[in-house]
């Protein structure tokens, strides 16, 4: 199930890239693509957190476990809040609002 999530990471992480050397034109595009690659990259986490057997209570603990340090890790700078952002919704077991 975590090869599942990673997939979805490597796949939004494509998307950030394409998205950094995009023109102005194609840039609105790969945006788009990036937000949803990334929201489902959080809908995985989701469902493989739903499954650990002792999940983590707190931010803390989840920081601690390797698989979520090895995401953190691959995150560009930019994009580590709002990771860490859906992982305490996660943990807390609240859905996020999105609006478009």
């Amino acid at each position: 199930m975590i090869n599942r999530v990673k997939e979805k990471l490597e796949i939004a992480l494509e998307d950030w890239e394409m998205m950094k050397t995009a023109s102005e034109i194609d840039n609105e595009e790969y945006a788009e693509r990036f937000e949803l690659h990334f929201y489902e990259f959080i809908d995985e986490l989701k469902l493989w957190y739903q499954h650990v057997e002792q999940p983590p209570l707190t931010i803390e603990e989840a920081e601690n476990l390797s698989e979520i340090r090895e995401m953190i890790d691959r995150l560009p700078a930019p994009l580590e809040l709002n990771f860490l952002t859906e992982l305490e919704l996660i943990i807390e077991g609240e859905d996020r609002v999105r609006y478009d």
